[in-house]
């Protein structure tokens, strides 16, 4: 019987993903402003979700020609710096917005935190399980009001290994009092939903316009456990709740 409804952070409840997007945008048109747009950035972002910051910076330094810019701005010249350069530069940008409580509460994921809120009233146990840094975690659920709302809250210095290992998902249900597989997890990337499989926990993922084709392509759950539109995500997780009292 599910007992708890262990959630994702970044992605989830707050759609981080586009902010990623969009610095890495931002820092691109500040190196080319006389040649590329944000849409352009953002629609090569796609490709690449997932990745490490270096992978990503790689990737759009070769596919937008960023090399030769991100060089001028330098004093070494190995590809290492350049990368970190750009990721650097890009981190600037997405700090400052993540650091704005109107654009962090502007790109929270209404629906899915309306499942967090049902999960409350159906009196479950919720958790959250992130690889976001303490401080930050802290600073987005209070924006979005929602810290209270959980029973146990791990980040990615309350565990020594991360997703898709599934030890911050284990600790989640020890601290929550309920076994594995009486958590249902809410999970957005392949790399969470690996996690929570791992852990012997059943998992929905809940998709958006960047995560949607890797979570389809990935194969790792049946099309039944994927949510591509958020206002079903509610509906679907109580079906699984109600469905695993039956059993």
């Amino acid at each position: 019987m599910i007992r708890a409804i262990v959630f994702d952070l970044d992605g989830t409840l707050v759609r981080t993903e586009d902010l990623k997007a969009l610095s890495y945008a931002r820092a691109a048109m500040e190196l080319r402003p006389e040649d590329l747009t944000e849409a352009v950035v953002i629609e090569a972002f796609k490709d690449v979700v997932g990745l490490s910051r270096q992978e990503v910076s790689e990737a759009l330094i070769q596919r937008f020609k960023l090399e030769e810019a991100v060089r001028k701005r330098i004093p070494k010249q190995d590809a290492t710096a350049v990368r970190g350069a750009f990721a650097d530069m890009r981190m600037q940008i997405y700090n400052r917005m993540l650091a704005d409580p109107q654009i962090l509460d502007s790109y929270k994921c209404p629906n899915n935190v309306g499942c967090l809120h049902r999960a409350r009233e159906e009196n479950l146990r919720t958790g959250l399980a992130t690889m976001s840094q303490q401080n930050e975690a802290k600073r987005v659920l209070e924006i979005l009001k929602i810290e209270d709302k959980f029973d146990f809250i791990a980040t990615r210095e309350t565990v020594i290994r991360g997703k898709p290992d599934p030890e911050i998902y284990l600790l989640v249900a020890e601290k929550l009092g309920v076994q594995p597989h009486e958590c249902l997890v809410i999970e957005d990337s392949p790399t969470g939903i690996k996690a929570a499989l791992t852990a012997g926990m059943p998992c929905i993922a809940v998709t958006s316009d960047f995560t949607r084709k890797v979570v389809h392509a990935s194969g790792l759950l049946d099309k039944r456990w994927i949510v591509d539109d958020t206002t079903m995500l509610t509906s679907r997780a109580m079906e699984v709740v109600g469905e695993s009292k039956k059993g």
